[in-house]
């Protein structure tokens, strides 16, 4: 069953399976939204005189039973149908006769899908800013705990300045916030009701689009109806930017964990649970899944490219193109969501090694402190920093281990509550 068919000629089975795709499959993500703004499109007809008390309280009670069936896993799109939304209505017509065709007055497919995504959007942000608050918490208490314990610094993965766990740790919590001004940019835009808007160019029914826009919690209105449609795209785009985001702050500290758990840093470690084997080694601990995180995230941050490429140079108004948007979305939505869960998971159980810094091959990273040490003592710097080098040529130098980093964020300075409080007005 399709919408727009007008007579019983048939589309082509070849035609019909390349155009419709995967939409029956990516359609159960939006079916709980479409019945959603279905019951708010309806409840505005009745309040503008379209639908009569009675109509709208039968469409209302089947809208209804028709959710609990997405509640409860037993909702299907079967092949017969095009997508959901073919198949509410002709669920609505089969339970209600004339009645249920009614629901359609005063809208499109092209607003139907547009509203669904809007809510989506808006929910799967808030799902995933949830788990970020979780991994955001695990790191700062991880910061907090151990940010006594000293750890090379590298630039150019050569050894560096004397970091800390405390400060690696907050590194990543802090990015995080700065990830989430990405998200929320996307929720922002979301947040404006396009149902209304039809097929791009409204319609000359008495609709009544603040009353939606308040039945169905958005801020506002998508006013003008081009725009509105002009967001398809825009939209799932924006939404890509944060996930890259985020994804990228994953990928980052996965390839940190990966390097850190290696025999030749040896700084932290997992129970060998939380680890694979070998098949031919037997000394073996893989850390398997942060090399899954790290691959899984890097994909990720390909989603706004690929995003790019389909809706790159088209004009306004509603394009087949589209329908291509939510079968690269979709599942990247879920596979970040997994690997917040996953990482916030591991580092529950991170081991962390608190004696690293006694191998000789670390001295020279208390360079720089001895360096400032004579800035102090008012030796300009440079003559300071050549008087050091040249003890490091000649293998006089020997490390003062002490250390006394007093800025904010600085390792004797992590500034965790103000991180936190920057956290909390962010998210």
């Amino acid at each position: 069953m399709k919408l727009w068919e007008k007579d019983e000629t048939s589309t082509s089975k070849i035609i019909d399976h390349f155009t419709v795709g995967n939409d029956r499959i990516l359609d159960l993500e939006i079916a709980g939204y479409d019945l959603q703004a279905s019951k708010a499109h309806a409840k505005m007809l009745n309040h503008v005189k379209l639908l009569t008390d009675q109509e709208w309280n039968q469409i209302e009670q089947e809208l209804n039973r028709l959710l609990e069936q997405v509640k409860e896993g037993g909702f299907t799109i079967e092949e017969k149908f095009e997508d959901v939304h073919s198949k509410i209505e002709y669920e609505l017509t089969q339970a209600l006769g004339e009645t249920g065709k009614k629901i359609h007055a005063g809208r499109s497919r092209n607003d139907q899908v547009l509203v669904c995504l809007h809510l989506y959007v808006k929910d799967q942000i808030d799902a995933i800013k949830d788990l970020i608050r979780a991994l955001f918490d695990r790191l700062i208490d991880l910061s907090e705990k151990h940010k006594e314990i000293i750890i090379p610094g590298y630039t150019h993965m050569q050894v560096a300045m004397p970091s800390s766990f405390g400060l690696w740790f907050g590194s990543y919590a802090e990015s995080l916030i700065d990830d989430l001004h990405m998200l929320n940019a996307a929720h922002e835009v979301a947040d404006q009701n396009p149902l209304g808007s039809a097929a791009g160019y409204g319609s000359s029914l008495p609709l009544n689009r603040q009353m939606t826009t308040e039945l169905l919690g958005f801020s506002t209105i998508k006013y003008n109806s081009v725009a509105a449609q002009m967001n398809r795209g825009r939209l799932e785009k924006l939404m890509s930017f944060g996930l890259s985001a985020v994804a990228g702050t994953l990928s980052k500290m996965a390839m940190d964990i990966c390097q850190y758990t290696s025999q030749n840093f040896g700084f932290i470690s997992f129970p060998n649970e939380l680890t694979t084997g070998s098949s031919i080694m037997p000394h073996k601990k893989n850390p398997d899944v942060f090399e899954l995180v790290r691959a899984k995230c890097n994909s990720i941050q390909n989603l706004p490219n690929q995003l790019t490429m389909i809706i790159n140079n088209l004009p306004s108004g509603y394009h087949r193109d589209f329908q291509l948007l939510k079968e690269k979305l979709f599942p990247e939505v879920q596979t970040l969501k997994s690997c917040l869960r996953i990482s916030e998971f591991m580092l529950r159980h991170i081991e962390v090694n608190d004696d690293i810094m006694k191998e000789e091959k670390y001295k020279y990273i208390y360079s720089v402190e001895e360096v400032n040490k004579k800035v102090l003592e008012g030796i300009p710097f440079r003559e300071a920093y050549q008087r050091v080098a040249k003890s490091i040529e000649e293998g006089h130098f020997q490390p003062d281990r002490n250390l006394n980093h007093t800025h904010e964020g600085s390792i004797g300075n992590l500034c965790i509550d103000k991180i936190r409080e920057k956290f909390a007005n962010v998210v």
